[in-house]
């Protein structure tokens, strides 16, 4: 057989199965339902179970003054001098109820970090962020800070992943972040002889206060 000939059965073979269709092997893995089985306990525990588990420091306020003496406590008892926060409005509402350890050092020189979220993930223990709305910081600040501290409302929660993509395309229509990313737990690797190290590529730890809002 020479080589136009082997080519054309070849294309023959593929013109015959792009015009047959073929049984999905798993059907019940295809469409719009998560694969996941809905949480049978609320969402703020499954998130702060998951949250811990993965060495992340969980502490719930029933409302911002809470927050801020939390905050105030947290600062002080860790001895922190260098908090930064760029977004504004975030900045302006905790120095309203009471929270005034910010500083204007650098990123790279700076104790903690503190930013807002777009929704978390109760299934994961997982935090979305993203460079749209109030976070002019990007995904720098969560990274680069040696601790992490995000500021979330239970009315951001949501149960999977997919619930979470859900609501930032409804927040943000056609106008979608150029960066969203789902952060973990505080970064890790075991790279090094197999052995867990904590904060080498990202902050060390990462604190999840969630605000009650119903």
């Amino acid at each position: 057989m020479n080589v136009s000939s082997a080519k054309e059965n070849i294309l023959k073979k593929i013109r015959k199965a792009l015009s047959e269709s073929t049984p999905i092997p798993f059907p019940q893995s295809e469409g719009s339902h998560s694969v996941f089985q809905p949480s049978q306990q609320d969402l703020e525990i499954e998130f702060a179970e998951q949250f811990t588990k993965l060495l992340g420091k969980f502490i719930f306020c029933i409302d911002h003054h809470e927050l801020a003496a939390q905050l105030n406590g947290l600062a002080g008892h860790q001895g922190w001098k260098k908090i930064i926060c760029r977004e504004e409005p975030l900045r302006a509402l905790l120095k309203q109820e009471g929270f005034n350890s910010f500083s204007n050092a650098e990123l790279g020189d700076c104790d903690a970090a503190i930013t807002s979220c777009e929704t978390l993930i109760a299934r994961t223990g997982s935090i979305v962020m993203s460079t749209g709305g109030a976070n002019p910081g990007g995904r720098t600040v969560s990274v680069y800070a040696p601790v992490h501290i995000c500021i979330a409302y239970s009315d951001q929660l949501v149960y999977d992943i997919r619930d979470g993509l859900v609501a930032l395309k409804e927040k943000y229509q056609q106008q979608l972040p150029s960066l969203i990313t789902f952060a973990t737990g505080p970064s890790r690797t075991a790279d090094i002889e197999k052995t867990l190290v904590v904060g080498v590529h990202g902050p060390r730890e990462v604190y999840l206060f969630l605000v009650d809002r119903r």
